[in-house]
């Protein structure tokens, strides 16, 4: 399947099956070379970005059996890897407010959540997870709207929001704002996320081109945000599959405004590794004049040599 198919299939065990049968690891043997950095800039004093980048996951461990060694495993994991940028918006110190309470408020709904999903054997598992992330960023932009009423010099502050997070070889990426993620693999570059910006809607509509709209003086323009913007939120939610040696990319658009995509591919086509690609696309922003605060992430996938069919491990 190509790495950048959107569309989901397979056969699925029964309930049966999975009382019979221990699963075999694959989550837990994914390797994830992940890293992240931020900088204000070449020209703004603060940097109103925020990126977030870690681990969840759940682990079954055997402390004492009389069952047959060979029965149990004795320590069985699931693990994921989760990835966050946020753009601050409305003044140096509400847009780093902003930022910072939409991560911070993101990460406590899914530490209250009692249920996490961390394999995809079903479709519906999907769906509810797609779901819930919507749900969460709709929670996030009413928290924030809630924050602007309550505290003097919050009025209009708002943030962009592109949240990443894997499991296995399966990759949810939700988004609101002009902030990217990106997949690279088998030397394409592929945007994930749909800039959500007044000029790329022009561009949608066939009103200016793609050439036009790099230097169209509305391209910061944002139709969609979280926090007190006076708009309808509807975050976008997409899946993809991974597949060895792929890496994915969020950025804001410090980075993207200054570095076209041709140089972004040929930095993550490179060997370095993941903490020194971040720090060459930043130094490439900076070189440009970056005139706004720039955040990267870039992650790594190495898949164990039985990844390459899902069906044998789920």
């Amino acid at each position: 399947m190509n790495q950048f198919d959107l569309s989901d299939t397979g056969e699925f065990e029964t309930a049966s099956q999975r009382a019979t049968f221990r699963p075999e690891p694959f989550s837990s043997l994914v390797e994830i070379d992940v890293a992240g950095a931020s900088h204000p800039g070449a020209i703004r004093p603060r940097n109103e970005d925020h990126f977030y980048i870690g681990r969840f996951g759940r682990f079954l461990e055997t402390l004492q059996t009389n069952l047959p060694a060979d029965a149990v495993p004795a320590r069985s994991d699931e693990t994921g890897c989760g990835m966050i940028v946020a753009d601050g918006l409305g003044g140096s110190t509400a847009g780093a407010e902003a930022s910072k309470l939409a991560i911070i408020s993101l990460l406590n709904l899914v530490l209250h959540t009692p249920d996490w999903i961390l394999r995809f054997d079903e479709s519906l598992m999907t769906e509810e997870v797609m779901l819930r992330a919507s749900e969460r960023f709709l929670h996030i932009h009413q928290r924030l709207r809630e924050q602007a009423l309550e505290v003097p010099g919050l009025s209009g502050f708002a943030t962009t929001l592109t949240l990443a997070f894997s499991t296995g070889d399966d990759l949810f990426v939700a988004h609101v704002g002009d902030s990217r993620a990106y997949l690279m693999g088998g030397g394409t570059l592929q945007q994930l996320t749909t800039d959500h910006t007044l000029v790329q809607t022009m561009v949608n509509q066939n009103l200016i081109s793609r050439h036009e709209a790099a230097t169209h003086q509305l391209r910061h323009v944002l139709v969609q945000a979280l926090g007190d913007t006076g708009h309808e939120l509807r975050a976008e939610v997409v899946k993809a599959r991974l597949e060895d040696g792929n890496i994915l990319f969020l950025c804001t658009d410090g980075l993207t405004e200054v570095v076209g995509d041709d140089v972004i591919r040929l930095v993550l086509g490179g060997d370095d590794d993941a903490k020194t690609m971040c720090q060459r696309l930043i130094d490439l922003a900076i070189g440009a004049g970056g005139p706004d605060n720039i955040t990267v992430v870039v992650a790594r996938y190495r898949f164990p040599p039985s990844s390459n069919s899902k069906s044998e491990t789920t």
